[in-house]
């Protein structure tokens, strides 16, 4: 009998213990090389870039900004990114998150070429993120508008009334449980509330008619919740060209002197949620507040769960 076969056999939990160790380091190993990858690639996308336009993508309801600021400051630094679209499809959302985009997007203009792209819907906070751009381009049955606030509390009193549940508050002020869904809202919260959606939507109203060269009037007139459609959008000056994506692509080509080819076209790197959110520790809780539905929140949105269809 060998002597390396004698050795397997007189010691056999060395040999499992060394082929688990070996196992775990070709596994760690790879996870470490992927991700190192899939950042170096995020870090590294626009090396080489020469005389594109760079897209960025709003869609769907507006929780918060984080990732479009980053390509936004992204694309602000590279000069290969000769002008940008923002191509946005969104009912809207939060408010500080909806100014955030407004606010980048302003700073970008100043620095280069953007034009806003207005998919199906692009209303309320999509509509206030859009005003940051030097042009904005839509479809003419796009819906926009709805220029307004709103703040939603769910109420179970009386849901709450059938089970027997019951709630008992201790707060520091009269106001600290505002909202809460066990009773309604009492005529004074109402007030408040009142005068800090009143507030706010002075706000939306301001940045409206510096953006667009309108009166404070004028805005005051149509900022009421309605919603429009393109056409009807760019009647009251809200938007400029009607047009598509590739339209607005042009445009921003033109404002960049980029000539008239059809411009090279760069997007941001897809994200992978679901595996670095497992890697670096998100968790279930994290997830679920990000929900929109998690909690009360201030909102520019369109609530209309309707859509226009042909």
């Amino acid at each position: 009998m060998s002597s390396e076969r004698l050795f397997h056999q007189r010691h056999p939990v060395l040999i499992g213990l060394f082929f688990m160790v070996a196992l775990s380091v070709m596994f760690f190993g790879g996870i470490t090389f992927f991700v190192s990858t899939l950042f170096k690639q995020k870090s590294n996308f626009l090396l080489g870039v020469k005389d594109a336009v760079g897209i960025i993508e709003i869609k769907g309801i507006i929780t918060d900004a984080e990732k479009e600021l980053a390509h936004i400051q992204s694309f602000s630094q590279k000069d290969g990114i000769k002008a940008v679209v923002i191509r946005i499809d969104s009912p809207g959302g939060a408010v500080g998150a909806s100014q955030e985009l407004f606010m980048a997007i302003k700073r970008l203009s100043a620095v280069k070429p953007v034009v806003a792209s207005m998919g199906s819907v692009a209303a309320s906070g999509g509509f206030y993120a859009a005003m940051g751009a030097e042009k904005i381009v839509a479809a003419p049955g796009t819906l926009t508008g709805s220029m307004g606030v709103i703040v939603k509390f769910a109420n179970l009193e009386e849901l709450f009334q059938k089970i027997g549940y019951q709630s008992q508050v201790v707060k520091s002020g009269r106001f600290k449980d505002m909202g809460s869904p066990d009773r309604s809202l009492s005529e004074a919260e109402i007030a408040l509330l009142q005068d800090l959606i009143n507030s706010v939507h002075q706000q939306f109203v301001l940045d409206i008619a510096e953006s667009r060269g309108l009166t404070v009037a004028e805005v005051k007139e149509i900022a009421d919740g309605r919603i429009f459609s393109g056409e009807q959008a760019r009647q009251y000056g809200l938007i400029d060209e009607l047009g598509n994506f590739h339209d607005a692509v042009r445009l921003a080509a033109r404002l960049a002197n980029m000539g008239e080819r059809f411009p090279d076209l760069v997007y941001p790197p897809e994200d992978s949620p679901s595996l670095l959110g497992m890697l670096l520790g998100a968790s279930p809780a994290d997830f679920l507040g990000s929900l929109p539905f998690a909690k009360p929140i201030l909102s520019y949105e369109w609530d209309g769960s309707a859509s226009l269809a042909q």
